[in-house]
């Protein structure tokens, strides 16, 4: 049941829903009304100016009926919602699961049912989107075998190495993931604006010896160091270094925290690339708190607890959420065998729109096989 606690002519409005309170003003409602006056009943965008509404809008009458809120506002204008929608609005998006290493989760795709079933590559998503990795089994052993996938989820995001690109051992390489030493966890490009969202790694091949990959969960790390020191946690939230990427062809740099904060003061993004990162001179003191910082939040995301080992095999594919985990592996010897993935880069708005409109999709009560 839904009530309407507010007087009328105000310029708030709440309402009480099974025990929840909830409190809109008269602007934000006006200027999202659903009626054709207000938007365009195709495209969904305002036809309205908002800024032109007055400041002192009011709400002249409100009502509940039938799943509905009836409004009418000081200039005249009257609409109505309904309330589920209307609640929506402030309901979150699928909740992330924070991990650390005992707790770590395995979420599994199959690439072949992913590539045909809407409702398999829905679940992949959401996994991804919760967990921030899966690991997808039988890829194609082809070069390009994993862009089928890609394509059913959005463009692939080419880059200065160009799209799919090899990830093995060679002479003169020009960054250190084309050589066999070990990598630290870190997060990919962050000397691009935007940051690739997501990173898909395919492997070819991984019978060197050694070359494990390595997992930890950054929102996890934040939520940890926030506890454990919260003067180290507000300082990489505030702190700015910047990220560079040089070779003869190519001049790349960006900047942003290491712990990026959205409007709620909740993680939204992760960067750690100590091979790029560069601080500016800063006064003697911020330094030395940022310096301390960072070697607390380095500790966390090396260390056992948090960090997943697993070794790929051929035919498997790990898509990674560059904001939120960090990824590394260890040395590898060409000795015993060869270690040849391929690495491409997925957009995260790509990403996002198509796992929403698969969820809309099944959602509705025609795609469960329910009456219109």
């Amino acid at each position: 049941m839904t009530q309407v606690i507010t007087q009328a002519n105000c310029q708030r409005l709440v309402l009480d829903h099974q025990g929840q309170r909830y409190e809109y003003t008269a602007l934000w409602l006006r200027e999202r009304s659903p009626d054709d006056e207000t938007r365009d009943p195709y495209t969904g965008q305002r036809l309205i100016e908002a800024a032109e509404l007055p400041l002192d809008l009011a709400i002249e009458t409100a009502g509940v009926a039938d799943g509905q809120l009836n409004l009418s506002f000081s200039d005249g204008h009257h609409t109505t919602f309904e309330l589920a929608i209307l609640f929506d609005e402030q309901a979150s998006d699928l909740p992330r699961q924070l991990w650390d290493a005992t707790g770590a989760p395995h979420p599994k795709a199959d690439f072949a049912t992913a590539l045909e079933d809407d409702s398999a590559l829905l679940e992949m998503l959401e996994a991804l989107h919760r967990n921030g990795f899966v690991i997808v089994s039988g890829v194609p052993a082809d070069t390009d075998g994993m862009q089928p996938l890609i394509d059913r989820i959005g463009p692939l995001r080419r880059t200065n190495w160009g799209g799919i690109a090899d990830v093995k051992s060679v002479a003169n390489a020009y960054d250190l993931t084309m050589t066999q030493r070990g990598l630290e966890p870190h997060t990919d490009n962050p000397y691009r604006d935007p940051i690739p969202g997501y990173i898909w790694l395919h492997c070819l091949a991984n019978a060197a010896e050694g070359g494990d990959s390595t997992l930890a969960d950054g929102f996890m790390a934040a939520h940890l160091l926030r506890q454990r020191d919260p003067s180290a946690y507000e300082c990489l939230t505030r702190v700015t270094p910047s990220f560079r990427y040089c070779d003869a062809d190519t001049y790349l740099e960006s900047e942003g925290p290491l712990i990026e904060l959205d409007s709620r003061g909740d993680p939204v993004r992760v960067r750690y690339s100590n091979r790029t990162e560069g601080i500016p001179a800063l006064p003697v003191e911020e330094l030395e708190a940022y310096y301390a910082a960072r070697k607390a939040f380095y500790q966390l995301i090396t260390g056992e607890e948090l960090t997943l080992h697993l070794k790929l095999d051929q035919g498997q594919m790990l898509i990674i959420d560059n904001y939120r985990l960090l990824h590394g592996r260890s040395a590898f010897q060409l000795a015993g065998g060869v270690r040849h993935m391929r690495q491409g880069y997925v957009d995260r708005d790509s990403t996002i729109s198509r796992r929403r409109v698969l969820r809309h999709h099944f959602a509705t009560p025609q795609a469960q096989g329910e009456p219109a």
